[in-house]
């Protein structure tokens, strides 16, 4: 049996995992599936206090509160910056990284680092009303969609548990100074219908842990969880 610890990206909720979740219990595994502060039954305590630093505590509490090891660490999208801190933190509890679509960032670094493009969202935020709110992006023509999700139903699904995200998130760096972080191993799961325009950073031959780069794909938008969960559960369970 092994553990996977599922974490979720910018704007949504955990439960955007709720079709990937059973096809891994049905294999024996454990499967955690929080959401972050600020997001789905914490919604209310969004803010401009909260930032990367609260969610990367939420993940390591919840690790040693439920006394998890060997963890299979998955981050989606924003979430890359979260798991990469969370194995800095504790690296002795974390098996393996799986960044899902995810940004993967360098010691230091912010999501404008990884993804350019973010600072136009952190000025948006910091000059309107609020001051802090970053909300979700519209919904865009097929096959971009809404994180590209394109049918209907889902997509009034994938409305329900979508939130603001504080800015905090974007501006605050990672941190990767403990050197037993880096000999835990790393996937990169890469979903190939991008968004026109889209630049992914190119993931390095070897890995931190001196490994040749281990990078699958899904023939799918950015929330595979979503469309094409029996393919990524597949994936998944190649890791357990």
């Amino acid at each position: 049996m092994s553990t996977f610890l599922l974490v979720h990206g910018a704007w949504h909720d955990g439960r955007c995992w709720e079709r990937v979740v059973p096809l891994l219990t049905a294999a024996g595994h454990r499967v955690f599936t929080p959401s972050l502060t600020g997001y789905g039954d914490t919604a209310h305590l969004a803010g401009p206090e909260v930032g990367l630093d609260t969610h990367v505590d939420d993940i390591v509490a919840l690790i040693l509160d439920e006394g998890l090891t060997e963890v299979i660490l998955v981050g989606h999208s924003y979430a890359g910056l979260v798991i990469s801190s969370v194995a800095n933190d504790v690296p002795d509890r974390i098996a393996q990284l799986v960044y899902l679509d995810a940004m993967v960032p360098e010691d230091g670094e912010t999501a404008v680092d990884v993804m350019p493009v973010t600072q136009h969202l952190i000025d948006l935020a910091l000059r309107s009303e609020s001051g802090w709110r970053v909300p979700p992006p519209p919904e865009m023509p097929p096959p971009a969609g809404l994180f590209g999700v394109t049918d209907p139903d889902d997509v009034a699904w994938l409305r329900t548990m979508l939130s603001d995200q504080p800015v905090n998130c974007l501006r605050q760096p990672v941190r990767l100074n403990e050197p037993a972080a880096r000999s835990i191993p790393r996937t990169h799961i890469h979903c190939t219908v991008l968004p026109e325009g889209f630049v992914r950073r190119p993931v390095p031959g070897i890995q931190p842990d001196g490994t040749p780069a281990r990078v699958w794909e899904l023939a799918t938008g950015h929330d595979c969880m979503i469309t094409t969960p029996a393919e990524l559960a597949a994936l998944l369970l190649r890791l357990a």
